[in-house]
């Protein structure tokens, strides 16, 4: 089962050491890491809306205290989750991007004040910001080539998603072609999502064909786009508002009269597509509240699900000089709604067992309706919150949600407690092997030691291996790793690759024929490739997630590379770790924990095993024209042209990765007036330093 970890401490921000912070931005990586596959990929969350923005707002907090403890597979890079098999993969022309969130007004007025400082603006200068309903459906991109619809994809993770051309040409209201006033190639960002009435109707009609129902309306819409079969996707009622775009040419945006936001959106609509007709355009932050309170208040007459409002810059030279960070625009922001709420009854608490051994207590509860679905679990995330709570079995608690299935605990009603119950007390021994479960100093987790002989670990460690983002490995689900492995057929990842050598045994269990066995054993071998990356991030070291495992992959190059320097890392060597600890991104933590993997024989025996049945592709870095594609770049001193967040936000866009510290690895040195230390570093290790000039004459 996916882990349901620590992603809120009652440890204030502000009281956190730098090592309990470097441990929860490690777990909280991991746990967001998981619900965005759920959400996005599944389109089965495991937590609510309101848990999960929760999530965010503990690492967005603790990454501005410990801003250089950022790790480098940070929920602030990342957007959504790798596109689900079965559908062809689409490449997006331009990133699509998720949104940061604000849960109230001080959160809005330091986003515009963000962007003046970004732009350096002064306070005279009026920030125009478009307002629309945030509709909770599923994001989609509508490619037009010649003003004809050609392709439709999901947004998957940001950069790749799911083919699903045949299904979004079923949806009413999506235009087959275009007006001769529209560019030749067009990408139309929009949301795809099923109106309340229509979801209730899907749903009769799902329980009287004796098929589950859906937990709500965004998961229909998902679900239904999702189809395979796109006949089934037909007889489903889609809608759409398109909210944007992303690759458009020839540009042509100056050529159309739309120096602004507003002035595409009324592009879209003259080109034939719906947009949001509550849409409106406000000059002040207090319009812009006063918009999102209205919209608040009318949300529940609203035909479809909304859960806030967005904000974004209206003029697109504003947003072309903001940009974006790596998994959000810099120029918009998402103004989410409160959570939904509930009283039900703790019936008892439960301990699972995750892939690393942390063990999380979770709420069994009487199944109550919250916002229309109906739900029976409620993480309880770790002791530390449990004790904070004082949750006990038999508890009478408050439980919200926000469109999802499993709530949060957010009170207990202790006027309401039953006579005679007993705090909780944490287990002192793993449920799944009985092996000392212990808590380490600084971390708020607890976990099982039991290793490689606790089956929840090994199975689940299993699963992670053979997961989409690791070896996307088809035809070996959970059970059948569950089942394999208490059997003795499967114990380390390398076993997979020797199945072939069972293939009589596996063909005689429940479930399994001799075509079903081929066609494992033919996707075993299609997994006897894979780039270093993958590979990295299938040995589920601990903290080393996708982002993290790129990063070594583009560092290192291939695997003997990196297997030579995590040796000597492991050894002790102070060169090793001091380059390793220089990549930006990664800090004393998660070297520790690459030397501990490397330092342990066994892990060496498992990749001694798999680099025996396996090519692991050495790390090729994505073709690009930029003059700083592939380079390191530092910037020093005081830019005057423009912000220093502007200028490492360029730099990146173009392929450049920025560092913080001059090593020998640096390629430029972009200097400024005021430049110091590293000035001096770089002209003693001979790396080229540019002047402001220099650099912006570079990057174009």
């Amino acid at each position: 089962m996916a882990e349901k970890k620590n992603p809120a401490t009652p440890i204030p921000v502000e009281d956190l050491t730098e090592l309990e912070a470097a441990r929860e931005l490690a777990a909280l990586a991991k746990d967001i890491a998981i619900h965005d596959v759920a959400y996005h990929q599944q389109d089965a969350p495991t937590i609510s809306d309101a848990e999960y923005d929760a999530l965010r707002q503990r690492n967005m907090a603790i990454e501005s205290k410990f801003f250089h403890l950022m790790r480098p597979d940070s929920p602030s890079h990342r957007v959504g989750a790798a596109p689900a098999s079965g559908f062809a993969k689409v490449t997006h022309a331009k990133p699509m991007l998720s949104l940061d969130n604000a849960f109230d007004e001080a959160h809005i007025t330091a986003f515009v004040e963000r962007i003046r400082r970004f732009l350096s603006l002064d306070e005279s200068e009026t920030i125009e910001l478009v307002c629309e309903p945030k509709i909770d459906g599923l994001s989609v991109s509508l490619r037009y080539e010649n003003r004809t619809f050609v392709q439709g994809a999901t947004r998957g993770d940001g950069t790749t998603g799911e083919d699903v051309t045949a299904n979004l040409r079923t949806v009413t209201g999506i235009p087959k072609t275009l007006p001769d006033d529209a560019p030749d190639i067009l990408e139309i960002r929009a949301e795809v999502h099923m109106r309340r009435d229509e979801f209730q109707a899907l749903n009769d009609r799902q329980e009287a064909e004796g098929n589950k129902p859906f937990a709500n309306p965004r998961n229909a819409a998902a679900g239904s786009l999702r189809q395979l079969d796109s006949k089934i996707t037909a007889s489903r009622p889609l809608h759409f508002f398109a909210y944007g775009w992303g690759e458009m040419s020839p540009p042509g945006i100056d050529e159309m009269n739309a120096a602004t936001h507003w002035d595409m959106l009324e592009n879209l609509r003259r080109w034939g597509f719906e947009t949001n007709h509550l849409a409106t355009l406000r000059a002040r932050v207090e319009d812009c509240l006063a918009f999102y309170k209205d919209t608040e208040a009318r949300r529940a007459d609203l035909p479809y699900d909304i859960d806030g409002v967005v904000y974004k810059v209206n003029r697109l030279d504003w947003q072309q000089r903001l940009g974006q960070v790596s998994r959000a625009p810099r120029w918009a922001i998402a103004h989410k709604f409160p959570a939904e709420q509930a009283q039900t009854v703790i019936t008892e608490i439960d301990v699972q067992v995750g892939r690393t051994g942390v063990l999380t207590p979770v709420a069994r509860l009487e199944p109550v309706t919250v916002g229309g679905v109906v739900v029976a679990n409620a993480t309880l995330h770790n002791e530390d919150m449990i004790k904070k709570l004082d949750v006990r079995e038999k508890d009478t608690v408050i439980i919200q949600r926000a469109g999802d299935v499993i709530p949060q605990v957010v009170k207990v009603i202790t006027d309401k407690r039953p006579a005679g119950t007993d705090p909780y007390e944490p287990l002192t021994h793993c449920p799944e092997c009985e092996s000392l479960a212990i808590r380490e100093e600084g971390e708020a987790a607890r976990r099982c030691t039991g290793g490689l002989v606790c089956p929840a670990q090994a199975v689940e460690r299993l699963k992670h291996f053979v997961s989409r983002n690791a070896f996307d490995l088809e035809g070996l689900g959970a059970k059948h790793i569950a089942a394999f492995w208490a059997d003795g057929i499967l114990k380390s990842p390398a076993d997979i690759f020797r199945l072939d050598e069972k293939s009589d045994e596996i063909s005689q269990r429940e479930g399994w024929g001799a075509q079903s066995v081929e066609n494992l054993i033919n996707a075993i071998n299609e997994c006897r490739v894979i780039p270093l990356e993958r590979f990295i991030f299938a040995l589920g070291i601990h903290q080393v997630g996708q982002a993290t495992a790129r990063l070594l992959a583009r560092e290192y190059g291939s695997l003997e590379g990196w297997r030579k320097a995590m040796a000597a890392l492991a050894k002790g060597d102070e060169e090793t770790r001091a380059e390793l600890e220089n990549i930006d991104g990664i800090g004393p933590s998660m070297a520790d924990d690459l030397a501990a993997f490397f330092a342990e024989t066994h892990n060496m025996a498992v990749l001694d095993d798999l680099d025996a049945a396996l090519e692991v592709e050495p790390f090729t870095a994505p073709a690009s024209d930029s003059p700083l594609s592939g380079k390191t770049v530092v910037f020093t001193g005081t830019l005057e042209s423009m912000s220093r967040g502007e200028a490492k936000s360029r730099a990146e866009s173009l392929g450049a990765h920025v560092a913080g510290s001059v090593s020998k690895k640096t390629d430029y040195l972009v200097a400024g007036p005021g430049a110091g230390s590293k000035a001096k570093k770089a002209a003693e290790l001979g790396v080229r330093v540019l002047t402001e000039a220099e650099w912006t004459e570079m990057c174009g």
